[in-house]
């Protein structure tokens, strides 16, 4: 009996190896490795793509979202709202700036933050909000757009997990944090309706490197000008230095993959929502709760198929016994983790995140995984 991992990054290469060693080999055989052409070209390409006026390569997407919060001068003592079901780096983040998080708790059905929960914890000292747009599916930006237009807050999206995600504005004027953004298209990409957006290339995501790296989208002159220095030690050049910064660049080699993958994101992505809606047919039988689908309004882009089960475990053990992966995202939510003991929050604080720690599990899905697979899957996760 074969086996099934959580994700076949071979066979997704065995499409694209003769472009991608192709533009490779270019980038060596041109003598420039940091911040030459074809991290020029990747940040000219994504920007169009997400719908942004700047994008800049960093060198992860925990680098992305700490040096979006840096640029918008978050710092000592300023609160950041986010989510205590998320990467341990969206906290990460904020503690880096010596900024204080707040958690604010989830929606349960998208497992993204509740703005109803935010607006309860803005105080005088809240300076900024970062929703992550968790498992490929939108937060919901709308809601969190008008708290922070009228609290005069900052927005960093995490959109670590959502490359290529939309909102439906059904071709209306949608609100940025630069005013009205005139756009006659029916949707808007996940990064392009906060004062910045973070996303991370790490190999797993939906466009991934083959390696580290991150992205920062913004419309502001001035964030993306603050950006690009402090990516570079602060510096503009000529061992001039403007700030005291960071060694954050994005490598060139990664973004000549990065290249060849964005051409055929879309495809991919539209991959994964017919992998999800398959599982979403076989799994509905059972009491099992499945992922949002893609409602009209929102455009998930499934980077991960979670589910939620009361015998999480028991299923991940039957999957286990049949060689089929699976994953836990995550296991023991942001305010308990034993790095944050500090911060002072106890069982109980956030009881619909950690009701998900309980019973979420993340079951394989990526665009080359086959129905056979997915139907085998299902079929075992019925059982239990």
């Amino acid at each position: 009996m074969s086996s099934i991992p959580m994700l076949d990054l071979k066979k997704q290469l065995a499409g694209i190896k003769d472009e991608v060693v192709g533009e490779v080999l270019g980038v060596i055989e041109s003598g420039q490795y940091i911040l030459g052409r074809m991290v020029g070209r990747l940040e000219e390409h994504a920007a169009a793509y997400i719908g942004a006026k700047h994008a800049i390569g960093v060198a992860s997407g925990t680098d992305a979202l700490a040096l979006s919060l840096r640029a918008l001068g978050i710092g000592p003592g300023d609160e950041v709202i986010t989510t205590p079901f998320t990467f341990f780096s969206t906290v990460e983040a904020i503690l880096y700036l010596n900024a204080k998080p707040v958690f604010a708790d989830i929606d349960p059905d998208t497992f993204n933050i509740d703005p109803s929960k935010v607006e309860e914890k803005i105080t005088a000292k809240t300076r900024a909000i970062l929703p992550v747009h968790l498992f490929g599916y939108p937060a919901a930006m709308g809601r969190i757009l008008e708290l922070a237009g009228r609290h005069n807050l900052k927005i960093v999206e995490d959109c670590a997990q959502s490359f290529g995600a939309t909102i439906n504005r059904n071709g209306q004027k949608a609100g940025n944090r630069n005013g009205q953004k005139s756009i006659e298209r029916k949707s808007l990409k996940t990064g392009s309706f906060g004062d910045a957006g973070a996303f991370s290339f790490y190999p797993s995501k939906n466009l991934g490197a083959y390696g580290d790296g991150g992205l920062i989208t913004t419309d502001n002159d001035e964030m993306e000008r603050q950006i690009r220095l402090l990516r570079n030690h602060g510096s503009s050049g000529g061992y001039i230095h403007h700030y005291v910064g960071f060694n954050s660049r994005l490598d060139e080699l990664q973004a000549a993959v990065l290249l060849v993958k964005l051409k055929r994101l879309d495809a991919y992505n539209e991959k994964r929502r017919q992998k999800a809606a398959l599982y979403g047919r076989l799994l509905s039988a059972a009491s099992i709760k499945c992922p949002s689908a893609d409602d009209g309004a929102s455009g998930h882009v499934f980077h991960q198929y979670t589910i939620r089960h009361p015998r999480r475990d028991a299923v991940r053990e039957k999957l286990q016994g049949q060689q089929i992966s699976s994953m836990v995202y995550y296991p023991v939510p942001l305010h308990l983790q034993p790095a944050l003991r500090f911060m002072g929050h106890k069982e109980g604080d956030f009881p619909r995140a950690e009701a998900a720690s309980r019973e979420v599990l993340s079951l394989p899905i990526y665009p080359e995984l086959e129905d056979s697979a997915i139907k085998r899957i299902s079929k075992i996760v019925c059982s239990v």
